[in-house]
């Protein structure tokens, strides 16, 4: 099946523009703190998730735009950075499930440091016009679940008040997209549009349609068939209610044998 990312990867587009308006409105009245700068790559060692959309876009341009040895050299950093990944999740988990306290594991999450493939040796980014949106407001202060952030490079004092960026509110519109995109593929999975994977991830997985859940076209038309079968079912019980005759039953068209999977 032929998917059409475009209309949803143009709403992700829209909300890029937006954050990176937020960025630039913040470091306008704020440039002291903001620190950002060509060669710091503090964000680019941050532990974080890519909603469906996300990885897809990132994925989808990554393979448009990076060939060869180069694209070569990205994925064998991926799967270093995953194998990483995995593990502390693995830990993550095990902690949660111990009993370890909520806040502690987020602290811990926000401490961790991995470097991100897309990171080139002279402290750029390999894909940094698609960048996720993370990286976009890393250097202001951020939002979520109510707990405040920052680089920690930045010039943004504890204490203070800044104007701030809620990552809730652009999470729910990634999750959004991201169960629509779903809806409109007829992905078989239904939780794809939940699905959050880490940059290294959603580099080396080949979203195709066994990935996405897409069913093929046989199984659509054995679906298509099913689905008449059931309304015909359906149309032949109605038609029974409404007749008390019970000794033409064995006549009646409405009660011919149906064979399951077959014609009648």
């Amino acid at each position: 099946m032929a998917v059409d990312y475009e209309k949803y990867f143009k709403r992700y587009e829209q909300l890029v523009t937006q954050a990176d308006a937020a960025f630039s409105t913040i470091k306008e009245k704020y440039n002291e703190n903001v620190r950002c700068e060509k060669g710091c790559s503090d964000c680019c060692h941050a532990l974080f998730d890519l909603t469906l959309v996300e990885a897809l876009y990132l994925s989808t341009n990554f393979r448009k735009e990076k060939q060869g040895l180069e694209k070569d050299a990205i994925l064998n950093r991926a799967d270093a950075a995953d194998r990483v990944a995995y593990k502390l999740k693995r830990d993550i988990f095990r902690d949660s499930q111990n009993g370890r306290n909520p806040q502690e594991i987020m602290e811990f999450v926000a401490k961790a440091r991995i470097r991100c493939p897309l990171l080139e040796e002279n402290g750029s980014c390999a894909m940094y016009d698609k960048r996720p949106i993370t990286c976009r407001l890393y250097g202001v202060p951020t939002a979520f679940e109510g707990r405040a952030h920052t680089c920690g490079q930045s010039g943004f004092q504890s204490g203070t008040a800044y104007p701030t960026v809620h990552i809730d509110k652009i999470q729910d519109s990634l999750y959004l997209m991201s169960h629509e995109f779903a809806s409109e593929i007829e992905s078989q999975l239904e939780s794809l549009g939940e699905v959050l994977v880490p940059v290294s991830m959603a580099l080396m997985t080949d979203y195709d349609d066994t990935y996405l859940g897409i069913p093929s076209e046989k199984e659509r038309k054995r679906q298509e068939k099913a689905h008449e079968l059931i309304a015909a079912v359906k149309e032949k019980a109605s038609a029974c209610g409404d007749c008390s005759d019970t000794s033409v039953c064995a006549t009646c068209p409405s009660s011919q044998s149906i064979v399951l999977g077959g014609e009648k």
